[in-house]
């Protein structure tokens, strides 16, 4: 099966990163595609980033300040 690229600039960042990677162009787009499919897989969503983040905060104990209350009851 062949893929044919048309872009002078995929077919020139192909022959780069062969180039860098001492491999065939082949190679290299195989290489490339494998690590952003990697790359996506791995990824988490930004809501699974940040609720350690959350977690850690709802975990400090209220004191009663005003801060500490809603803006909707300021």
């Amino acid at each position: 099966m062949s893929l044919n690229i048309r872009s002078q600039e995929v077919n020139r960042l192909a022959d780069k990163l062969a180039t860098m990677a001492g491999v065939s162009k082949t190679e290299a787009v195989r290489l490339a595609l494998v690590a952003e499919i990697a790359r996506r897989e791995e990824a988490a969503p930004l809501l699974a980033r940040i609720k350690p983040i959350q977690d850690d905060i709802a975990s400090f104990p209220r004191t009663g300040l005003r801060a500490d209350k809603p803006s909707s009851t300021i």
